[in-house]
């Protein structure tokens, strides 16, 4: 029997660990894989001092901060809406805070005021949010959460492609496209504290839920006798989620596969318990996002690559495998209960 317990322990430790390796490969390493830092730093501390504090720094907490609350809104979603194909997208938040971001950059305010596009990108996520209850109603039913979430997604996405589609110049339009391909490239530490509340807050809210998750995925009605509100939890966590994801994309742009893949990793490890796996996800999601970052620096043609294609390249194939897997073990059970 596998000791669940004892596996979060370990897994919380590896996860440390790892992320400790990851931040400090990601303060060493610069484009094409240059690991001269500290040779500068030696030569010339204060030009290396300043590449560390206000470059490698605020792009590595960021991408930890970004990985983390993908990957802690991706396990709570799972759990709440009881399916595992649920991320962080599906509830529309990311598609209304890339709207906002992209309205900003069509109206050019980001030249106006350094830090207009996260902005407009919160207030975005916070219309798609509001969108979001008014569309599922009061009950909040899991089925129409999703289906109010694919609405928004689908409206966000047209509105998106229609600004594209009207921006003024290819530049505009072209300045737009690779910020929705997601980067924390050439992001400053106001960038790292304006999203970290919201993060904060959102993670509390899932946290305090995370309980009520293990009893209403066995149904409301079981949720309800045994002491929680099935409305309060998704009150909780579908707007634990939106915050951290709204903050995620205004400042990141759109990055895929972190909040989904995550959650599959730490099941077979720590059981299939909602609550087990949320915070581990989150460690793990960190993880993931600054390595994913490492990668971006090895430049193809001159360019440098941007993290959400690199999180999709890698996410995608890797899904498919875990889709393979769990296919062929649903096929060895049926087969087992048959020869029984």
């Amino acid at each position: 029997m596998i000791n669940h317990k004892k596996n979060t322990q370990k897994l919380y430790v590896i996860s440390f660990i790892l992320l400790f390796i990851a931040v400090l490969l990601s303060l060493t390493i610069g484009k094409n894989g240059s690991m001269n830092i500290w040779a500068l730093h030696a030569e010339q501390p204060e030009i290396a001092n300043a590449i560390l504090i206000h470059l490698r720094l605020p792009r590595v907490l960021l991408a930890a901060i970004v990985g983390f609350g993908l990957g802690i809104s991706g396990a709570a979603l799972q759990g709440l809406l009881r399916n595992p194909l649920a991320e962080p997208g599906i509830i529309g938040i990311s598609s209304g805070a890339a709207l906002g971001a992209v309205l900003a950059f069509y109206f050019g305010l980001g030249e106006i005021f350094g830090l207009a596009v996260p902005f407009s990108g919160l207030l975005g996520s916070l219309i798609a949010l509001i969108l979001l209850y008014l569309l599922a109603g009061k009950r909040a039913e899991t089925t129409y959460l999703i289906l109010a979430g694919v609405a928004i997604n689908i409206f966000g996405s047209a509105l998106t492609s229609l600004a594209l589609n009207l921006a003024p110049n290819p530049f505009a339009a072209l300045e737009v496209v690779f910020w929705l391909m997601g980067s924390v490239a050439n992001r400053s530490m106001e960038h790292v504290w304006l999203v970290l509340p919201f993060v904060i807050v959102g993670t509390i809210m899932i946290v305090i839920a995370r309980r009520g998750l293990d009893a209403l995925s066995l149904g409301e009605d079981v949720a309800l006798t045994l002491g929680f509100s099935p409305k309060t939890l998704k009150l909780l966590i579908i707007g634990g989620s939106a915050m951290i994801v709204g903050a995620a994309t205004s400042m990141v742009g759109m990055i895929g596969f972190i909040g989904l893949v995550v959650p599959h990793l730490m099941r077979p490890i720590l059981g299939y318990q909602p609550s087990r796996i949320i915070l581990p996800s989150g460690l793990i999601g960190a993880v993931l996002l600054v390595l994913a970052d490492i990668l971006t620096r090895f430049t193809f043609h001159g360019q440098e690559l941007k993290v959400g294609v690199v999180t999709s390249i890698i996410g995608a194939p890797f899904f498919i495998m875990l889709l393979i897997r769990a296919r062929h073990q649903s096929h060895a059970a049926s087969s087992s209960e048959v020869n029984l």
